[in-house]
């Protein structure tokens, strides 16, 4: 997980008295290739891990990163204890056009970057962040003028920023996943779902009846693994929520339907069944002969993932990852549910 590897690179920096500088993108618009709560770190010996977005933007704020932790090592009066150079908060535009702020890309839209050199007072903070996420916890992280705050306590928006000056800011961000998948089905597809989507910000769990099935005992970047007795359980185990997404893959038609029946009530963002088209259309038929609301039917993702002609479970996982970063990032190109 990239953002452990930067808070670390930070704590390592703190550690050794190197000095470190954090670069944040507090806010995005439009086609910004750096999206909001994107962030990196660089420090006094070249070493660095994140990324702002990456390009001639990033390059440059990495040279002007650098040019700044020059000015760090630099002698300071004795009277100052400041901690050298102090926060800055800059506007990228990526438009040749634009009158001012330009980043060189051309790829439209804005970002604002907070560049803050880290103070030797923050790294029990950064100490809290990195164990929180270490244990897969949610946290608030809370940047400002005053510097950097961290807080157990899990806030209701991903992302908040306020900017009135440069001494009145303020920015917050639910640490850790903010995303949950619930895989319903631990078979080929499944460990290759885990694999694939487990670096894209998803805590992933997994589920499935049989006890001793080779690919649930082999799949090692699933978060959680459950076995349970029935599917039916799950419409207690798996909670609503915009943030949860929902791939139902089990072994046939009569799994799928008592793990759809489950869940086909409850609100997600994402909702998917795989399996073929005829067998669907059969099984929503028989839910429309029950009187199953249409409306809830509508809800589903089936077949499942984008049509590229998915052969291999590695391909399936491809097809279906690609369809839910498309739900989670509101692409125009992504069909609703319901239409396939």
């Amino acid at each position: 997980m990239s953002a452990i590897k930067t808070w670390k690179l930070i704590a390592k920096s703190l550690e050794q008295h190197i000095p470190v500088l954090l670069l944040y993108v507090l806010e995005s618009k439009g086609s910004s290739p750096g999206r909001q709560g994107f962030f990196m770190a660089v420090n006094t010996n070249e070493e660095m891990e994140g990324s702002i977005g990456g390009g001639i933007m990033e390059h440059k704020f990495v040279e002007k990163a650098k040019n700044s932790l020059e000015l760090l090592l630099l002698p300071r009066p004795a009277d100052r204890n400041d901690g050298g150079p102090g926060s800055e908060i800059r506007k990228q535009v990526h438009d040749k056009s634009a009158a001012k702020d330009q980043s060189g890309m051309i790829c439209s839209g804005e970002q604002t970057i907070l560049f803050y050199p880290v103070k030797e007072r923050d790294l029990p903070v950064i100490r809290n962040i990195i164990s929180s996420l270490e244990e897969n916890k949610n946290g608030m992280l809370v940047l400002s003028p005053e510097g950097i705050q961290f807080d157990f306590s899990v806030p209701e928006k991903d992302f908040e920023y306020s900017f009135q000056s440069e001494d009145a800011w303020l920015y917050k961000e639910k640490t850790g996943h903010k995303n949950q998948l619930f895989i319903i089905g631990g078979g080929h597809c499944a460990l290759a779902l885990s694999q694939l989507i487990r670096s894209m910000d998803f805590y992933i769990r997994v589920y499935d009846e049989r006890k001793d099935l080779k690919t649930m005992l082999e799949n090692e970047t699933a978060h959680e693994k459950y076995f349970v007795n029935d599917y039916a359980v799950l419409k207690d185990v798996i909670p609503s929520g915009q943030n949860n997404y929902v791939v139902i893959m089990t072994t046939g038609y009569r799994t799928d339907d008592i793990a759809l029946r489950a869940l086909l009530e409850k609100n997600f963002k994402y909702l998917g069944l795989l399996g073929s088209k005829s067998k669907i259309e059969n099984m929503l038929e028989d839910y429309r002969r029950e009187g199953i609301k249409d409306e809830l039917l509508q809800r589903i993702y089936t077949p499942i993932g984008l049509p590229i002609n998915s052969q291999t479970p590695e391909e399936i996982a491809v097809s279906i990852a690609a369809e839910i970063i498309g739900v989670k990032n509101g692409s125009s190109k992504i069909q609703e549910p319901g239409t396939k």
